[in-house]
């Protein structure tokens, strides 16, 4: 099968549960035996992007807790991935398991404490808190995806761009960011879904006060309003797919990038 239909069709096969989702989002009622529903509404969207609805901060403050623990979780983790890969010293394979502790886990085990020590700073409820935590689970993915991208990292490239008088920001500028740029969109990437979506951290440190869209759609899904349950369950995928999407487009740019400078 040639590549462009294949591509098209695992598309396809990949978005076609969200289609449900899609009509909900337009009906006015959808209800057995009907195949299609008999009557289309924007009312769920209107309300979703009205400005007395509390989704909206919902998305705006969603946005923001995940674009900076992204940012935050790459200043930390370019440099421990770096050290993970490229250095040898006592205690790397325990280090190795401590990053993997937030991840196997469970969240509730250690939430209990890290709420404690966030009540007596202050940060309970606050968007800092709650940014600060959603980093718990997202820096490990982002080293230890680092850390494997720095083992087969050659510093020789670095080396020689210093030796030409370049200086250290204008060689990670220059050098090391475009050479890693793959391993830091996939990094990215994890970070910031893993944050888009967190609900537990978010429901126990923000207590009420953070409204973030996870919430927002957990509150709706008591509510039993359908149309607008379905509105805002797609318009939390759709930072996700332009995320990828991005970051899918700097892997393919860099690929390419590497097969010309192989010829």
């Amino acid at each position: 099968m040639p590549r462009t239909p294949l591509i098209l069709l695992i598309i396809l096969v990949l978005l076609l549960p969200f289609l449900p989702l899609l009509i909900w989002s337009i009906a006015q009622g959808w209800f057995f035996p009907q195949l299609i529903p008999e009557q289309w509404t924007l009312e769920h969207w209107q309300q979703l992007f009205s400005t007395s609805s509390r989704i909206g901060e919902g998305v705006m403050q969603s946005l923001a807790i995940a674009l900076t623990t992204t940012f935050l979780s790459l200043l930390v983790g370019i440099p421990a991935g770096r050290a993970m890969g490229l250095m040898e010293f006592p205690g790397k394979p325990v280090l190795k398991l401590f990053l993997l502790t937030p991840i196997i886990v469970s969240p509730l085990a250690t939430l209990m404490g890290i709420q404690f020590v966030l009540i007596r700073l202050g940060l309970s409820g606050t968007l800092l808190g709650v940014i600060l935590v959603h980093l718990m689970p997202t820096i490990p993915y982002m080293t230890l995806v680092l850390a494997s991208v720095f083992a087969n990292f050659d510093v020789g490239y670095e080396i020689q761009a210093r030796s030409l008088g370049a200086s250290p920001i204008k060689v990670f500028a220059q050098v090391t960011l475009p050479l890693i740029a793959p391993g830091v969109a996939v990094g990215a990437l994890f970070a910031f879904l893993i944050s888009w979506n967190e609900f537990l951290l978010t429901f126990f440190v923000g207590g009420g006060s953070v409204f973030t869209l996870p919430m927002v759609l957990f509150t709706l899904l008591q509510g039993g309003n359908n149309g607008l349950i379905a509105a805002v369950a797609i318009t939390s995928i759709v930072p996700g797919l332009v995320f990828l999407f991005v970051a899918s487009k700097a892997l393919q740019n860099e690929a390419a990038l590497g097969g010309l400078g192989s010829v």
